[in-house]
Formats: C-alpha cells, structure tokens, sequence
C-alpha cells in the first residue's frame, strides 16, 4: 500500500482533530507536490508522532488538515552522532544523511584539527532544514535534532545519562563488536575531522568514560567515518525493531 506524502509540522493538532501547515512545508505541499482537497498526508511532530489525515483546504498562508488517526513513535533506539564539522557540501551530505540513517540528534564538533571554526546561523538553519526533508522522505522514525556547535571538550561532559559514549579512532576495537555486547539502548558516537581528534582529546574522552571503536582497516574521510559509524550502529541497536 502506498504511504501518504509526509510534512512535518509544530504545533500539535486541537482537540477537534485539526492542524495546519506553514512555512516551507506549505510550499512543498501546496506548490510543489500540488495536492488537491481531499489528498491523504501523514504530519510528523517534533516527538516523532505520526498523525494520519485529509487536506481540507488551504487558507492564505496555511494548510487546513483533518486529523483521523496517530501512530506513536516507533520503538528504535536513540543514536546521538556527534561529527567534526568539515567542509562545504560534505558536511550537507553528512547531516542529510545521519538524518536518514536515523540519527536522533546531531552535534557538530569543534575540534582542535577541525578547519571549520564558525559555520554561522545561516550553515546552521540548512542544515535544520536538510534534516526535516530528510527524516520525513526517509520515513525515519524520528525527525532529527540538529544542534549548534559545540566544543569537543564541551562534548565529553555532556553525554545524556544511560548513553553509551564511544569515541572512533583506528587501531580500536571494533564498533560493531561494542555494541553487540554491550546492547545499549541509546550511544553517543564522536566522530573526529581529517587528521583524526589530538591525542589529548582522545586522552580526556577515554578518560571521561567513552570507549574507543575502530571503522575497520582503511583510513576513512571523515565524512565516510561519520557515516559508517552510524550505519553500523543502527543496525547492531536496532535488530528486531
């Protein structure tokens, strides 16, 4: 059976069973996809609620949706990607997608190798906003959290609790291997930029608790060791989902 277009949206619906639209997603669904009163959407909330309905109408600046049903958000566990800002497009790549790897938050890093200090407000609401598209075209369970830079340092002192924090380097133990023993319902990987974290933030992670994981033989990019750490991740902590 083919899955509604899916929107994300803010607020929830009113008790009546009615949301709207805005913004970008009006556009999307509006001028975009051109959907028609009547058309069967699916609204993603910033929980990772699913609400199932109709398009009713547009109005001047929003979409008028009738609410008939809400699927909860699955049960998947909760991968934090904490990744070394790089470069340009490939760090747009990374975030789009972590986003569609299932990622449930994003923590860009700076770090003391790292050639990107500032990315600025505007590199970040891209981002934002890659990742709304992607989690929603994905089917992700999950939209994604993009949060604003922080110091690697920083970082280490900020791990949620019951997360397991892993910090990837060569020469370690392999990730894959972690997890299935381990079997943690949330991680937190860190992910260093092209030359790798400096020794000493190695030596402050491992000394805050993280535990190193290796990617494997081959020295990696760093957006490829962002990636493969998530792929590997999902699919060790979400077998049987």
């Amino acid at each position: 059976m083919n899955r509604p277009p899916r929107f994300a949206f803010e607020s929830p619906p009113e008790a009546v069973g009615i949301a709207w639209v805005t913004g970008g997603e009006l556009h999307h669904m509006r001028d975009v996809m051109r959907l028609t009163e009547g058309a069967r959407v699916a609204l993603l909330d910033a929980a990772g609620v699913e609400y199932l309905g109709a398009l009713v109408k547009y109005d001047r600046a929003r979409a008028v949706v009738r609410i008939d049903s809400r699927a909860a958000p699955r049960a998947v566990a909760r991968i934090i990607l904490a990744t070394a800002i790089i470069k340009g497009p490939r760090m747009d790549f990374v975030v789009e997608k972590a986003a569609e790897l299932g990622a449930a938050e994003l923590w860009p890093l700076l770090t003391a190798r790292g050639l990107v200090r500032a990315p600025g407000a505007e590199r970040l609401a891209r981002w934002r906003r890659l990742a709304s598209a992607a989690a929603k075209q994905s089917l992700a369970p999950q939209p994604m959290t993009v949060h604003a830079p922080i110091e690697f340092i920083h970082l280490i002192r900020a791990v949620p609790a019951d997360t397991l924090a892993i910090i990837c380097g060569e020469g370690a133990r392999r990730l894959g291997d972690i997890l299935t023993e381990a079997a943690p319902q949330a991680a937190l990987l860190a992910c260093g930029p092209e030359g790798d974290f400096e020794p000493r933030e190695f030596e402050a992670a491992t000394a805050s608790g993280f535990v190193a994981a290796g990617l494997g033989p081959n020295r990696l990019r760093s957006e490829t060791a962002a990636l493969a750490a998530m792929s590997i991740a999902a699919e060790r902590m979400n077998r049987g989902a």
